[in-house]
C-alpha cells in the first residue's frame, strides 16, 4: 500500500429524524440549523475537509431538496475538485432491488457498485447527526496499522439513558468484544459515535454473507457490526473530546445551548478547526435601543428589540420590544411579537409567535421543549405548555425559507 492510502468518506444524510417531530417534516435531519446559521451536516463535512480527505460523498434518501441546496456542490468545504472531492449519492431503486434502503447497512449494500469502483483502501462512514470535532487522520492510521476489519470511534456518555439510544460497545485493550444496539438496560456507557472505518474487502464479504442469509440488513448495529465483532477483528478508538447526539428534542436544544457557555467544550469558530458552511446573505445583526441580551447568539440579519437570554437566534429572526426569549433556539426568520414569552422552545423557519403568547417553560421540573414547525403561527395570547408540538403549515414549509 502507498504512503497515502485512498480514503473514501461517506456521510449518511438520508435519515428522517422522526424523533424530532415537526422539525423534520419535509426535510432531512442533516439540513436542520445548528448554532444559528450552520447546519448539522456542516459538522461532518468540516471534519472531513480539515482532515484532508480527498473523496467525500453524501448519501441521501429522505427529502433531500433543502439539503441539496445547502450543499452547493461541496464548495463551502473546498471539496468541489476536478478529480475526486465531493459527490452526492441520490436515492434510487436499482433493477435488482426491491425498494429503497432500510437502514445504514442496507444503504452501503445498495451503493456498493460505486464504492467498489473507486477501490478505496479504507472506507470511513459517519452520520450527520452529531456535534463534535474529530481529526480522522490518526484514526485512519491506527485502523490501517491494526489490520482490523472495522474500527469504531467510541465515546463515554454521561448517563445510561444516553447509552440506551446508541450502539453500546464493550472493549478490552482497544479490541471490541461485544456490541448492543439501543439496549433497554445498557451494560456500560461506552458508545459508538457513529463513525466507522471499514476495510472494504472485509466489509464486502460480510455484506454478501448477511444478504445470502436473508432478512433485512437494517442499521449497522442490527446485524453488520455484531457479525464483524464475532470475527474478532473490530477495534475501538476512544474519542476524548466533546460529542453529542442531537437526535432528540432535548438533545437538539441542549446541545446548542452548550455552545453558549462561557467556556464551551466545543467552538464552531475555532480558528484551528472552524466549522464551514454555506452562509446566508444577510445584513449584520441589529440590536435596538432598550434590548436586553445575556449569553445570546445572534446570526446575520437578526433584529432584537426585546430581551434574549441564553438563546440562539438564526438569520433574520425578529424579537419585538417587550418580548422575552430564554433557553431557546429560533431558526431563520422567526418573529416573536411584542409581549410574547418563549422559553425552552425550538421554533422552525418563518414561524411566528403572536402578541402576549406564552410558549414553553424553563422551570427545572418541565424539561421537555416546545417544538413549532416551519411557517406555523401561534395566535396572540395563546398558551403552549412544555412538550407541545405544532406541525408545519405544509409538509415542505421549510423549503420556502429565505436564504
Amino acid at each position: 500500500m502507498s504512503s497515502s492510502p485512498r480514503v473514501l468518506c461517506i456521510v449518511l444524510a438520508g435519515g428522517q429524524g422522526s424523533r424530532l417531530g415537526p422539525l423534520t417534516v419535509g426535510r432531512a435531519k442533516p439540513s436542520l440549523p445548528v448554532g444559528g446559521h450552520y447546519r448539522l451536516i456542516d459538522i461532518a463535512l468540516s471534519n472531513a475537509a480539515h482532515s484532508g480527505l480527498g473523496h467525500v460523498w453524501v448519501l441521501q434518501q429522505y427529502e433531500p431538496h433543502l439539503l441539496d441546496e445547502h450543499l452547493a456542490g461541496g464548495r463551502p468545504w473546498d471539496l468541489d475538485r476536478t478529480r475526486g472531492g465531493f459527490r452526492t449519492l441520490p436515492p434510487y431503486q436499482g433493477q435488482d432491488q426491491d425498494g429503497f434502503a432500510q437502514g445504514n447497512a442496507s444503504a452501503l449494500l445498495q451503493n456498493w457498485p460505486v464504492i467498489e469502483a473507486l477501490d478505496p483502501d479504507v472506507l470511513v462512514v459517519c452520520s450527520a447527526d452529531h456535534l463534535f470535532r474529530l481529526d480522522h487522520r490518526p484514526v485512519i492510521t491506527e485502523h490501517l496499522e491494526s489490520g482490523n476489519e472495522a474500527t469504531i470511534v467510541t465515546t463515554t456518555v454521561p448517563r445510561a439513558a444516553d447509552a440506551a439510544r446508541a450502539l453500546v460497545v464493550r472493549s478490552d485493550g482497544g479490541r471490541v468484544t461485544a456490541v448492543d444496539n439501543k439496549p433497554d438496560e445498557p451494560a456500560g456507557r461506552e458508545v459508538g459515535t457513529e463513525v466507522f472505518l471499514y476495510s472494504p474487502a472485509a466489509l464486502a464479504e460480510h455484506l454478501s454473507a448477511l444478504t445470502a442469509a436473508g432478512g433485512e440488513l437494517g442499521d449497522y448495529g442490527d446485524r453488520l457490526i455484531p457479525s464483524m465483532v464475532d470475527g474478532g477483528r473490530v477495534g475501538a478508538v476512544r474519542h476524548q473530546g466533546y460529542w453529542r447526539d442531537l437526535g432528540t428534542p432535548e438533545s437538539y436544544l441542549d446541545g446548542q445551548l452548550d455552545l453558549l457557555r462561557d467556556r464551551p467544550a466545543l467552538r464552531l469558530d475555532d480558528e484551528d478547526w472552524p466549522m464551514l458552511t454555506s452562509m446566508p446573505i444577510r445584513s449584520p445583526a441589529r440590536v435596538r435601543s432598550g434590548a436586553e441580551l445575556e449569553r445570546a447568539w445572534l446570526s446575520p440579519g437578526a433584529d432584537v428589540a426585546g430581551s434574549v437570554v441564553n438563546s440562539i437566534l438564526g438569520p433574520g429572526v425578529r424579537v419585538e420590544a417587550g418580548a422575552h426569549v430564554q433557553d431557546s433556539v429560533l431558526m431563520h426568520d422567526v418573529v416573536i411579537r411584542a409581549g410574547a414569552r418563549v422559553e425552552r422552545s425550538v421554533v422552525a423557519e418563518n414561524a411566528s409567535v403572536g402578541r402576549d403568547a406564552r410558549v414553553g417553560s424553563n422551570t427545572a421540573d418541565e424539561p421537555v421543549p416546545v417544538l413549532i414547525g416551519a411557517r406555523r403561527r401561534v395566535a396572540a395570547g395563546a398558551v403552549l405548555e412544555p412538550g407541545a408540538t405544532l406541525d408545519p403549515t405544509s409538509p415542505r414549509s421549510a423549503l420556502h425559507a429565505a436564504r
